[in-house]
This record gives structure tokens, sequence and C-alpha cells, in this order.
């Protein structure tokens, strides 16, 4: 995982950091000290009549995540793949669980219970883990990354014990309701990228992120099968309580806090203890107890469903994403009924997803040489667009209509067919999730948690929705009929994409919120400028001081010894011992 490009604020500041420890007199530092740039520092410097650190202050010295060494980053992103899979792994496994649910507790089908119109089952799961991407991701914000992951991870387990020990089958609703509203999913972690990375520099890292989003799943549908064919429900069940306490303790021993607010806090009691330094963090002036207060809570808790419907970002990428994974979850859920033409065991149906980790693997890889070329672009002067970062998905999207349109044909003919049809739906799948989460992670910066837990939302609950219909649609319209169903609705899914990526400009342009992330940028920019310069400046002027008081000093040291001139004319005697 070679992501290790610096911040360009750090870059600055080690490239003036080089020029200050040569002469003073070779150097020359220009600052503008005027009003509206003390204003400024003032604004972001002071709060409620005290001294804070700053986000660009942080950089600049090294301070926030942005300056962390590659093999600290990469393993924190280790982390992150684990804790993804893992979460993943939980939602994707129950449905080899089922027959032996529905055998012990005497339901006709644990998707949905005895009565069709219940939410339960894997709806019961999906539509709170759509709730939870959003409800844990303005936490992750306000009070860290750390610790809300590792509570989340640790409420999902419970769930997973609630689950392997039910003897009703409410019970079990209860905790797969209750796993779902724990999951904090890809938006806390996505934010935890963004923590790390410039957006010029967050590609790699978010495809990485991306790639086990998608790759639990099928974690968890390969390792299924072999547990549904061979053991008992529970046992599935304590296989996801393992992996889940694995992926925790990681999470506690391995990972580090990541947001810089976070961090600065912590720099802040580190110096005001070591110096005396009046400075204060941003949670020591407004305390955790005043963050809990109603108006705050609710205005917190509203962020990502606000970004959601008031951003058109965020809604038309989310909207794209979450009907492409209906499409796809819809797709994957026929496999009991295709496959089992050919007597398939769940071992064999779920040894096809091989096929779908391979798809994401390649086409993971296939984005690096568009990574390579836009960082030369960069390398240039040149400032890319944000829908360049849509410029490979324009194609690649058509791979998922493609695979639906061969799977209507291949469905009732070739299972050959159908794993092929898989791995083109596969390469889709990832690249639509990966390019709308990187569009909204360069977009919205340390607030990503948020904007992302929207696209999770949308993906989720409409996979959730899905298990309403889909099973009834397929019995209704045969396997060719509903896959054509499928195939003419994604087809006018792709469009959107290349309407994006072309008009994505007026769309950001009416995002209110992504443009005040924007302008937040320009202004640490500035900010971090000026930092800079003041530090050259003070730089030079003590060097400056330095050399003249060593001078001084040295004179006082070494007086002249030469006598003056004689007079002219004067005689010069000079006594010889």
């Amino acid at each position: 995982m070679p992501f290790t490009l610096s911040h360009p604020f750090k870059a600055k500041a080690d490239a003036e950091g080089k020029t200050t420890s040569s002469p003073p007199q070779t150097q020359e530092v220009a600052i503008e000290d005027d009003a509206d740039d003390e204003s400024l520092l003032a604004s972001l410097t002071t709060e409620k009549g005290k001294r804070i650190p700053c986000e660009p202050e942080g950089i600049v010295d090294g301070l926030t995540a942005h300056s962390w060494p590659s093999w600290k980053k990469s393993t924190v992103l280790t982390v992150v793949a684990v804790c993804q899979t893992s979460m993943n792994f939980n939602a994707a496994i129950y449905s080899n669980a089922i027959d032996g649910i529905n055998e012990h507790f005497g339901v006709s089908d644990a998707h949905m219970g005895r009565d069709p119109s219940l939410n339960t089952g894997m709806f019961a799961f999906l539509v709170p883990y759509a709730f939870g991407c959003e409800l844990w991701a303005p936490w992750s914000e306000e009070l860290g990354r750390h610790w809300v992951m590792q509570i989340s991870l640790l409420c999902v387990n419970l769930s997973i014990v609630m689950c392997a020990t039910a003897n009703t089958f409410p019970q079990m609703i209860a905790g797969r309701v209750l796993g779902g509203l724990s999951s904090a999913g890809g938006s806390v972690t996505l934010g935890m990228v963004a923590d790390m990375f410039h957006p010029k520099d967050q590609q790699p890292p978010v495809a990485w992120a991306s790639l086990w989003s998608c790759l639990g799943a099928v974690v968890g549908g390969i390792c299924g099968g072999p547990l549904q064919q061979y053991t008992n429900w529970r046992m599935i069940f304590y296989v996801q309580l393992a992996f889940g306490t694995f992926a925790q303790l990681l999470q506690l021993s391995v990972s580090r806090e990541t947001r810089a607010t976070c961090l600065l806090d912590r720099e802040a009691i580190r110096r005001r203890q070591a110096t005396g330094e009046e400075i204060y963090g941003r949670t020591e002036i407004t305390s955790f107890w005043e963050r809990l207060e109603p108006k705050h809570m609710v205005k917190t808790f509203a962020r990502p469903f606000t970004m959601l419907f008031t951003e058109p970002i965020v809604l038309c990428l989310s909207l794209l994403s979450g009907f492409a994974d209906a499409l796809v979850f819809m797709f994957f859920e026929s496999y009991g009924l295709v496959f089992a033409q050919w007597s398939f065991t769940p071992t064999d149906i779920r040894l096809v997803l091989l096929s779908l980790a391979g798809a994401y693997w390649i086409t993971y890889a296939g984005y690096f040489p568009m990574f390579a070329r836009h960082r030369r672009l960069r390398s240039k002067g040149n400032e890319l667009a944000p829908e360049t970062r849509l410029s490979l998905l324009c194609f690649v999207v058509w791979a998922l209509p493609l695979g639906l349109l061969g799977s209507a044909f291949a469905g009732t003919s070739s299972w050959g067919g159908m794993v092929f049809c898989t791995f083109l739906i596969g390469m889709a799948n990832w690249a639509i999730y990966f390019a709308t989460i990187d569009y909204m992670v360069e977009a919205y910066g340390s607030y990503s948690a948020s904007a992302t837990g929207g696209n999770g939302f949308a993906r989720d609950f409409l996979a959730g929705l899905c298990v309403l219909y889909t099973k009834p649609m397929f019995k209704a319209l045969g396997i060719r009929n509903t896959f054509l169903v499928l195939f003419a609705a994604s087809f006018f899914l792709c469009i959107p994409v290349v309407v994006f990526y072309r008009w994505g400009h007026v769309v950001r342009q009416k995002s209110r919120f992504a443009q005040k992330i924007k302008a937040q940028r320009a202004r640490d920019e500035r900010v971090a400028e000026l930092i800079v310069a003041r530090r050259a400046k003070k730089a030079a002027t003590e060097s400056s001081s330095t050399v003249a008081t060593e001078a001084s000093e040295k004179e006082a040291r070494w007086p002249s010894i030469t006598e003056p001139a004689p007079a002219t004319g004067a005689t010069v005697v000079e006594t010889m011992v």
C-alpha cells in the first residue's frame, strides 16, 4: 500500500524550515501583515477568549494524522480493512443460517418471518444498518474516531451473542436490529482515511477501504457455505463473534485516534503541562457534557440526514450507489434458485463468489493507472476537477447491464455463463461504490463520515427493501424475465453517471456545505502560509540578532592590539637589550 504522499502544508513548512536554516542575508521573507490576516488568525486560534491550536497550525507542526509516517498510516489502513470486512461479513453470512433458523423456530422464512408484512430477518438487519451508518458518523466527528468505533464494535458483538443464544424468534430479531443499529459501517472508517490523507492523495487509500467493504460480503458468503452444510446455525453466529472480537481487539490495541481536533486537544494539554503555556483544546472549552445538551445532540444527529436531503452531491451519488447495490443484491438473492437447476450444494454456490472476489481485486488494480495519471497532471501544476474521478466509471459502469443481460440467457442454460456474468457485475459494483465514495470524501473532507453515511444509508436501506419483493418477483416472472427487468433498470441507471461526469460542476455549485468546505480549505491554506511565513521571519530575525550578539561578545573578549600610527616626523627609539 504505497500511500506515502505528504500534505502540501507540511511540505511547504519543511521547505521554509530549510530556507531559514541558511544565513539570514540570503533570504528575504515577505509577509502581508494586514488587518484581514490578523483577524483571520485570531478567529482560528482564539475561542471564548482562550488560545487554541488550529488545524493548519497542527499540520504545519506535524501534529495531525496527515504527518504520520507511511508505516503508521498503513497500519491504520490494515485495521480499517479488518473492521470493514467484519461488519459486512456479519451482514452476508446470516443468509446461510436461515434454513437452520426456520427449522429450529418453526418459521416459514427467516428472511421475513411468519408474516411477510413483518420487518424481520435480513430486513431487520439491513434497514437498521442503514440508520446505523448515519447515527455513528457525526459522533465520530465530534468525539473522535477511535472510541466511537470501539463502542460500535462492542455493541455489534453483544448483538451477535443475543442471536447465538436466542431461545425465541423475536429474541433473534431483536439481536439483528441491535446489530444493524450498532454497525458504524464504512462512514467512520472512511472518515479515518480523510483524516490521514489530503484530498489530492486520498484515492489509493479510499480504494483500499472500499475494496474490503465489498470483499467482506464475499468472505461471509464463501465461509457461510461450508458452515451451513456441515454445522448448525448457532455455529454461524459463533464464527461471527470470533471474527468480531478479533476485529475489536485489533482496533483497540493497534489503531490510533486520527481526528485532528482530538490530536490537537492532546497537544494543547501537553504544552500547558510542559511549558505552562495558556493554550486549550476545543473539547476543554466546549466540554463533553455541553455536547450532550439536547439542542446540540439533535443538531449532531441530524447532520448526516440534512446532508443527504439538502446536499445535491450526497443525494445524487447516494441514490446512484444505492439503486446499483439494490440491483446487485437482487442478483445475488437469485443464486439459490438459479444454481439449484444444476444441483449445486450450499458450498458450491458460495464458491461461485470467488469470481466476484476476483472482479473486485482486478477492478481495484485497474484504477491505479488512473491514479498515477492524476498525480502526473497535478505535479505539472494542473488543477483537476472532482469529476475526473468519475472518468473510468463512465466505462466500467456498463458492465452492470451487460452482466444482467447475459444472466437472462445464461441463467437457464449455463452455470459457467452465470459465473462470468457475476464477474462483470462485480466489476461495476465495486467501481460504482468506490467512485461515488471517492468523490464525496474529496468534496467534504473531515465531514466525509456524515456525507458517506448517506451513501451507506441508501445502499443498505434499498437492499433491505429488496428482501420484500426479490423472491416473489423471481417466482412470478421467472428467471429470464426478471433478469431482463433488472437489465432495463440498470441501463437507465448508467445514464446519470455520464450526466454527472459532464455536468457535476453544476451540482457542486448548488451544494452549499461542499462550497463551505472548499472555502474552508482555501482559508486553511492561507493560514498555513501566514504561519510558515511568520515563523520564517521570526527565525531570520533571531538569527541576525544572534550573529550581532556573537560579534559583540567576540570583540569584548579579544580587544584590538594595534597601536596608533606615529605622528609625522616623530623619532622612533628602539631599545635593545
